[in-house]
C-alpha cells in the first residue's frame, strides 16, 4: 500500500518540528480560509506539521481556523493525524503525558462541523462513539514505552472555550463528570477529523493543576517552565511514534 502523508498538529510551546527535513512552507486555500503548514520528510515519510497558534503564538484557541486546517490536510492527502495538546490536570500531575480516549465539549461559540447546511451533503450526523483512532492511540502509548517515558493510557479531555482559564466551579463540575484533563484546542479539531474520516489521536502534556486544585493561581510563567522541561521529552515520543508509522508496511487508511 502506498503511504500517504502524516499530519502532526501541535499547540502551545510546540512551534517547529526540528527533525523535519526538506522543509517548505505550504499555504493551502480552502473554502474556509487559508491554512499554513510546514511540509517535509520525517523518518522517510512525507509529513505535514501545523502549529495551531502560529509560529509566534498570535492565534488564541477560540480563533484557530480549525475547519481550514483539517480541510487542507484532507485536500493534500494526509491519511492520519498525531496531535499534541497542552492541558491542565484534574488528576494527572504536571509533567505527565496522557493519551485521552474521550472528550466532553464545553465550548460555546466555535463552528464545530463541516456539515452546516451550506454544502450539497446537507445534514450529516457523525458517530463519535470512538472519537480517537485506537490504532493511533496505541502508537502513542507504544512510543512512550520506547522512549522510556511514563504515560497515562486513558483520560477524558474537557474542552473549554478559552482563552481565559477555567473557574474553580467549572473545574469542580467537570471533575464530577469524569474529566481528567482540561484544555482549549481539542474541539472542534477532533470532530472535524472524524467528519472527513482522517484517523486522529492526541497526546496531552499536563502543565499545571487545573484551577482550584493547586496551591497558587495558574500563570503562564509556571506553565512555560513545565513546557520547557516536557517539550523535549514529548518530541522524542513523537519521533518514536512517527518512525513506527513510517516503518509500517501495511496500515489502515480512513475511507475516502
Amino acid at each position: 500500500m502506498t503511504q500517504t502523508a502524516l499530519g502532526v498538529i501541535a499547540g502551545t510551546g510546540f512551534y517547529d518540528l526540528p527533525e523535519l527535513s526538506e522543509r517548505e512552507l505550504l499555504v493551502v486555500e480552502t473554502p474556509y480560509g487559508a491554512a499554513k503548514y510546514l511540509k517535509g520528510i520525517l523518518h522517510g515519510r512525507e509529513t505535514i506539521f501545523l502549529s495551531r497558534h502560529g509560529v509566534d503564538h498570535q492565534i488564541p484557541p477560540h480563533r484557530v481556523n480549525y475547519r481550514a486546517n483539517i480541510a487542507a490536510m484532507k485536500e493534500i492527502g494526509v491519511s492520519e493525524i498525531l496531535a499534541i495538546n497542552v492541558v491542565g490536570g484534574l488528576g494527572p500531575d504536571s509533567g505527565e503525558l496522557v493519551v485521552v480516549d474521550d472528550f466532553i465539549d464545553f465550548t460555546k461559540s466555535r463552528v464545530n462541523t463541516f456539515f452546516d447546511g451550506s454544502t450539497a451533503q446537507g445534514v450529516v450526523h457523525t458517530d463519535m462513539g470512538e472519537p480517537f483512532d485506537q490504532r493511533l492511540r496505541q502508537v502513542w502509548i507504544n512510543a512512550c514505552g520506547n522512549a522510556q517515558v511514563p504515560v497515562v493510557t486513558t483520560g477524558v479531555y474537557g474542552a473549554f472555550e478559552g482563552p481565559r482559564f477555567e473557574t474553580r466551579a467549572e473545574i469542580r463540575a467537570a471533575r464530577g463528570m469524569g474529566v481528567t484533563v482540561a484544555g482549549m484546542t481539542l474541539v472542534p479539531e477532533v470532530i472535524l477529523a472524524n467528519e472527513v474520516k482522517i484517523p486522529y489521536a492526541c497526546i496531552s502534556l499536563v502543565v499545571n493543576p487545573a484551577t482550584g486544585l493547586g496551591t497558587k493561581p495558574v500563570t503562564m510563567d509556571d506553565i512555560n517552565i513545565v513546557i520547557a522541561k516536557g517539550s523535549e521529552t514529548l518530541k522524542k515520543v513523537l519521533s518514536h511514534a512517527a518512525r513506527s508509522l513510517a516503518s509500517t508496511q501495511e496500515f489502515v487508511v480512513g475511507p475516502a
